[in-house]
Formats: C-alpha cells, sequence, structure tokens
C-alpha cells in the first residue's frame, strides 16, 4: 500500500499533509476538482501530519532562495528525514508542486516523488484552506507572512542581480538605435522645411548633424557675407565648400522666408544639435560599460555590435551559455524559421554581419569567417562571463586570430595555432590582472584610511557632544562669567606692570601701600557748622 505525503512550502514554514485512500483520489479526479472548494469534504480527504514554523523572516528568506534553485535546504531536509516515514511495510512517497526540487529530494534522500495530476489538485485546496488546516495560524498571519516574504525576495532578487550592469547596456545600445532614428527623421524634416528658403544647401551639406548646424548658423540666406566664412569653415571643416555655400546663397531660387518661421526652424535645428551631441556621450558611455562587462567582446567584434549580441541574448550569461552555431544566426531567427518552413538555405550570419570581418570578406568566404568569428565571440563571451578580473588581452588575441584567417583566405598564408596563441594571452593575462589587484589593493588601502580619519573625527565630535549634554543634564551649564569691574581695572594695571618687569609680589605690596595712601584721605572730610562749634568748646577748656 503506497502511502501519500505532500509537501508544502508556505511564508511562514514547511507543512508536511498525509492524503487519505491515495487509489480512490486518484480515480475520482473530477470528484477531487470538486473537494478542493468545500473545506468540510478536504478535511477529509488530507490532514496535516507537521507543521515546521521559520525561525525569522531571513530564515524564510534563504529558505525560499534555496527552492527558488532547486536545491534542498538543511532545514527542509531534516524536516522531511524527522516525520516522513522512510521505512516499514507502507512505501511513502511524497508529492511536490516543483519536479525542480522534487528531483534533488530524490538525489538526496532517496524518496520517491510525484508531481502533477492529484497532488496539484491537493496542493490547490491546500494553498486555499492553509490558515484553516494549521491551528493557531489566521488568514491575517498568513497574508502577513506572504506579504513580507514576497517584498524581500523581489528586493533580493533585484538587489544581487547578477545582470544589473548588463541591464544597462542593454538599455544603452536600445536608446542608440532609437537615437539614431529619431535624429535621422528630425534631420530630414530639418532638411524639407529650411530646404524652401534655401534648397542649394541639400547638395553641398550631406551629412545630417552638419546640415543642422548650418541651417543654424545661416538663418536667413540673404544676411550671409563674407565676414561668416570663418564661421562656416569651422562647422563644415572646408574651405571650398563654405565658399560654394557663399556662391550658392547668392544665386539661390528659394522662396522668402518669414522671421518667425525662421525662429522655428532654428530652434528645431538646435535641439536636433543637441540630441546629436547627446548620442555621442551616449556612445562613450556604451564603450566604458562594454570595457567594464565585456572587454573581450568588445575588443574582438566592436562596442555597438556586441552590445547587440548581449542584449538580443538578453544577458551576457545567457550569451555565454550558447553554442557557437546559435551566436551565428543570433538575430536572423526569422529567416532561419522561414529556410526551414520553405526548405530553402539557411542564412549564414545574423547580428554579426555587422562586424567590419565579414564586410572585407569575399563573397564565396563570408559564410566560412562568420562561422570562424561565432566561434570567437563564443570564447570571448565566456571568458567576460565568468573571469574575475576583466581585461581586454584575449580579445585583441582572437581578434588577430580572425585577421589571420581572413589573410588566410586571401593569400593562403597560414595561421598560427590556437593552442600556441592561447598560452600567449594566459601569459600576458596573468601578468595584466596582477597589475590590476596591485592597483585595487592600493585603492582599497586609500579608502581605509580615509574611513579611519572620518571614524576618528566622528567619534571625537560625538565625545564633545556627549560631554555637553551631560552638563546639561546635570544643571551645570556653562557660561561665560562676566569679570566684574574692579577685576577689569586691575587687568589694566597689571598690563603696565608687566612691561616694568613688577613680579606678583611686588605687584601685592604696591596694592596695600596704595590702599594706605588712600585711607587718610578718605577720612578727611569738609567741615561742617556743628564740627566747628565742637573746635571752639575745646579751646575754651
Amino acid at each position: 500500500m503506497v502511502l501519500l505525503h505532500v509537501l508544502f512550502e508556505h511564508a511562514a514554514g514547511y507543512a508536511l499533509f498525509v492524503v487519505k485512500e491515495v487509489e480512490e483520489i486518484g480515480m475520482l479526479l473530477p470528484q477531487v476538482e470538486d473537494c478542493v472548494l468545500n473545506i468540510g469534504k478536504f478535511n477529509g480527504m488530507v490532514s496535516l501530519a507537521a507543521f515546521f514554523p521559520f525561525k525569522s523572516a531571513q530564515a524564510a528568506l534563504d529558505n525560499i532562495n534555496a527552492i527558488s534553485e532547486g536545491v534542498v535546504h538543511a532545514d527542509l531536509k531534516l524536516f522531511l528525514e524527522t516525520n516522513l516515514p522512510i521505512g516499514g511495510k507502507k512505501k511513502a512517497m511524497l508529492g511536490v508542486g516543483d519536479a525542480k526540487i522534487g528531483g534533488a529530494l530524490q538525489e538526496e534522500l532517496g524518496l520517491a516523488i510525484q508531481t502533477g495530476g492529484v497532488v496539484a489538485e491537493i496542493l490547490r485546496g491546500v494553498r486555499l484552506h492553509f490558515h484553516s488546516l494549521v491551528k493557531g495560524l489566521t488568514a491575517q498571519a498568513a497574508s502577513k507572512a506572504q506579504l513580507g516574504l514576497g517584498h524581500s525576495y523581489s528586493r533580493a532578487k533585484v538587489k544581487f542581480n547578477v545582470n544589473r550592469s548588463d541591464n544597462m547596456i542593454i538599455q544603452s545600445i536600445a536608446l542608440l538605435d532609437q537615437l539614431d532614428k529619431d535624429i535621422n527623421t528630425f534631420s530630414m524634416r530639418v532638411r524639407e522645411w529650411y530646404g524652401y528658403h534655401f534648397p542649394e544647401l541639400i547638395k553641398i551639406v550631406t551629412d545630417n548633424s552638419t546640415y543642422c548646424k548650418m541651417a543654424q548658423l545661416i538663418g536667413n540666406r540673404k544676411e550671409l557675407s563674407e565676414e561668416s566664412l570663418e564661421s562656416m569653415e569651422e562647422v563644415v571643416m572646408d574651405s571650398a565648400k563654405a565658399q560654394s555655400i557663399l556662391e550658392a546663397s547668392r544665386s539661390s531660387m528659394g522662396m522668402d522666408i518669414s522671421p518667425i518661421d525662421l525662429i522655428n526652424i532654428e530652434r528645431f535645428s538646435n535641439r536636433v544639435v543637441s540630441l546629436a551631441a547627446y548620442r555621442l556621450e551616449l556612445q562613450e558611455y556604451l564603450h566604458s560599460k562594454m570595457g567594464q562587462v565585456a572587454p573581450n567582446l568588445a575588443a574582438l567584434i566592436g562596442d555597438v555590435v556586441g552590445a547587440r549580441l548581449i542584449s538580443h541574448a538578453g544577458s551576457l550569461t545567457n550569451l555565454a551559455k550558447y553554442p557557437a552555431s546559435t551566436v551565428q544566426i543570433l538575430g536572423a531567427e526569422k529567416a532561419l524559421f522561414r529556410a526551414l518552413k520553405t526548405r530553402g538555405n539557411t542564412p549564414k550570419y545574423g547580428l554579426i554581419f555587422h562586424s567590419t570581418f565579414i564586410g572585407r570578406a569575399a563573397a564565396k568566404n563570408k559564410g566560412r569567417i562568420s562561422r570562424y568569428l561565432a566561434n570567437k565571440c563564443t570564447i570571448a563571451s565566456r571568458i567576460d562571463a565568468f573571469s574575475d578580473v576583466p581585461t581586454c588581452v584575449f580579445g585583441d588575441k582572437l581578434r588577430d586570430q580572425v585577421e589571420e584567417r581572413l589573410s588566410f583566405y586571401e593569400t593562403g598564408e597560414a595561421p598560427r595555432k590556437n593552442l600556441d596563441v592561447m598560452k600567449e594571452a594566459v601569459i600576458q593575462a596573468g601578468e595584466v590582472a596582477a597589475e590590476i589587484k596591485i592597483k585595487l589593493a592600493k585603492k582599497e588601502k586609500k579608502r581605509r584610511k580615509r574611513e579611519k580619519k572620518l571614524a576618528a573625527l566622528s567619534t571625537g565630535d560625538g565625545e564633545e557632544e556627549a560631554g555637553d549634554a551631560e552638563a546639561t543634564e546635570n544643571g551645570e551649564v556653562k557660561k561665560k562669567k562676566k569679570k566684574p569691574a574692579a577685576e577689569a581695572v586691575q587687568m589694566e594695571e597689571e598690563a603696565p606692570a608687566a612691561e616694568n618687569g613688577d613680579t606678583p609680589a611686588k605687584k601685592k605690596k604696591k596694592r596695600k601701600s596704595e590702599a594706605m595712601e588712600v585711607e587718610p584721605v578718605a577720612e578727611e572730610a569738609p567741615e561742617t557748622p556743628q564740627t566747628e562749634k565742637k573746635k571752639k568748646k575745646k579751646k575754651k577748656d
């Protein structure tokens, strides 16, 4: 007899349910689907065997990460070993919702695993009535646990996304392509709009960005004179072309234009020029990002084509997983399936056609060089994806190999062996990586020193603030005491005395003698009539 247990992973913990009458339930699948919605009938089919609550939110996150990757966590292993009856007459079968984790459990514990069918319906019912089946767990608590775990899981996925640098490249190349289309469309609009006034300029200036700059500079062609030749030469970078523009403006057959129309044309052309300048800045940004993320692929095939390959694959890791045959036709999927459908010739190249190598090859060698280039692109992407220290040494060597192969197709000169080239590349890459590590170590030391200085300054300020706070708490607010007037006078007297070389003891003696001299003067008061009468009486006596 088979005893079926069903494992259910919830945000609150792991739950193990025992399914009653497995064989009858398996035969009556439509009745099972009806019973799932009724909690009373569902309780008759399923009973809770064990429940393992997660100790903390971090433990829940670790377990859900392990499950999503198809790895058996230590908590899950302990829970199943403790509560699942492995031995005995009844054979234990474990039902799980995910086949990936089921395969991992089968390898780890040697269990019989069942997925789909009845297990899926039972898990649907467990998910619906979980808070009723587990004692002490309310629907509100279960929803809170799900919400908290969902937020933390999503945050961790975004924060520790290995493709976060690839995403910047994907967005940059998409924006670059969009800017190319927009600048082309807007430039054609400027040409058409300004062409009513100065149609001859279209044939003289062919570049879109330069045309917009010239339209902005010239304005009204009737006001154009020889004084503006220098400024036109700076824009066009050709004195003959600037002279021809000046001559064409004098004999132009364009119509007159009002000042307000001219203002609108100048504003629009200014906007197109600023877009073109931003495109150049974006290209520099893409170049720097490709140098950080995929330096070997960028050195081999160029920044733009390499970024398009990464964008089409979804990430650098996905591109590294592709075989060379897939990389060769990446971007030509429609042509491939159309050829398979009509039984025609399959395409020889996709996005790598924009590389300079295929353009330089002869028509009969285009397929051969595209296959060879796709092989080297796959090697370069794998080195970039899985190397610790990014260097462009391998990319340069692979580029040299493609160049040698091109010359071999043209002249018949035998290229170097791949083994010899890779040995040289490994030696050079080791040297470059050592230099980069030394530089990074120096930067890390400097950063630590700065952090220590900042920490010391912050602790010093914190101690001063703490001392002030303690003083205010005890009521001992430090105030500047105002010196009395006598002390101020004393300080003034001491200053010249110090200059004369008087010591503190001499100063005290001087003060005492001055006080003795002052006292008798103070006793001699002015004579009043009463004092005069007293003196006369004394004389009579």
